[in-house]
């Protein structure tokens, strides 16, 4: 006689455990979704919850008025300073803008023009300078010769590789070596305005050698070496600043007036600006206008009669500045480089 097992001794573990975890979750899942608010189920708290949002429930935000960046006051005399130079800049670079694509070879051109007048100027006075050489300078009669042989070559080829952008590094150190040579050898390097004016030209040379500036094998491979931007970056400071030494001599020397001394404050301050490359496209588009109507006005040699000495003097001193005008044209194309405040600017 076989006797039936009652059912609950018929059930598995198994169906068990899992009817027992159902039952669980059963009873738990109308007090959970009670309790959640992001639970759709949960009716009535639900309901009330809409009604008082907040858009920070765990209280992470702050109440309090910001007291950070504030807009502009249009009537701060610094932001129309501001707003004035911004409209300035732009009107430079919309009237700029027909000249950009010529503005490097003109200003190489200008930069290398005071180099072809002095060469054209020893050969159409070849026996002028000869005499002033031997004479006042005790040259020996052949080396007085060679002396100008080699200004006059060194200054034609340098000035027409400048021009042509071929081997500008070996043609601005021919013509750096010119200004240096002939400082000595025409005994002006103690003359404090000639110093300083050939300080302006190796400035515009500095220019030169950074706006064509190409990448170069390392002489000593084992020794450590800048970049070609780092190396470029520290060429147009050295220029920028050389550059403003021109308008230094300006400024001491000659008679002093009360247009004079406006000029100068406002050319100082210009000067200052592009030391430290702060608006230095502006300030150097307003030194390249100043200095070209003071050449034109102060240094006009062609009023001067042709025999007077003092047209030689102002004839050197005209192309001089053309040379620093033509600096200062490479500069507004280029821009002041990366150890500039302008450079600053732009990465915070």
């Amino acid at each position: 006689m076989k006797f039936a097992r009652p059912r609950e001794a018929a059930t598995s573990p198994l169906l068990t455990t899992l009817k027992s975890t159902s039952s669980t979750n059963h009873l738990l899942l109308p007090a959970v979704q009670a309790s959640s608010p992001s639970c759709p189920h949960a009716s009535a708290s639900h309901g009330r919850r809409g009604a008082s949002y907040s858009p920070d429930p765990h209280g992470f935000g702050n109440s309090r008025p910001s007291s950070g960046y504030r807009a502009a006051d249009p009537d701060d005399p610094l932001e129309k300073i501001r707003a004035y130079g911004k409209q300035v800049e732009d009107y430079i670079e919309i009237y700029s803008q027909p000249l950009r694509p010529h503005l490097p070879a003109i200003g190489r051109f200008m930069i290398v023009v005071t180099f072809l007048e002095d060469a054209l100027r020893i050969i159409t006075q070849w026996s002028d300078q000869l005499w002033y050489l031997q004479r006042h300078r005790h040259f020996p009669w052949g080396i007085s010769h060679i002396f100008l042989i080699i200004n006059v070559v060194t200054m034609l080829v340098g000035s027409g590789a400048v021009i042509t952008k071929r081997h500008t590094e070996l043609a601005v150190g021919g013509l750096l070596g010119v200004v240096i040579i002939q400082g000595f050898g025409y005994g002006l390097i103690f003359d404090l305005n000639f110093f300083l004016r050939n300080v302006s030209v190796i400035g515009g040379l500095l220019m030169v050698f950074s706006d064509s500036m190409v990448t170069r094998k390392k002489l000593f491979a084992g020794l450590p070496s800048l970049s070609e931007t780092d190396r470029r970056k520290y060429f147009l400071l050295a220029g920028r600043v050389l550059l403003i030494f021109l308008f230094l001599g300006f400024v001491i020397s000659g008679t002093w007036s009360f247009g004079r001394a406006i000029v100068s404050l406002f050319g100082l301050v210009a000067c200052g600006m592009i030391a430290v490359g702060f608006k230095a496209k502006w300030s150097a588009s307003f030194l390249v206008i100043l200095l070209s109507a003071f050449n034109v006005a102060v240094n006009n040699f062609w009023s001067v009669n042709s025999a007077h000495p003092a047209r030689d003097f102002l004839k050197y001193d005209f192309f001089q500045t053309l040379s620093i005008v033509g600096g200062l044209i490479l500069l507004v194309n280029m821009g002041p480089g990366g150890l500039s405040v302008d450079e600053k600017k732009k990465n915070f």
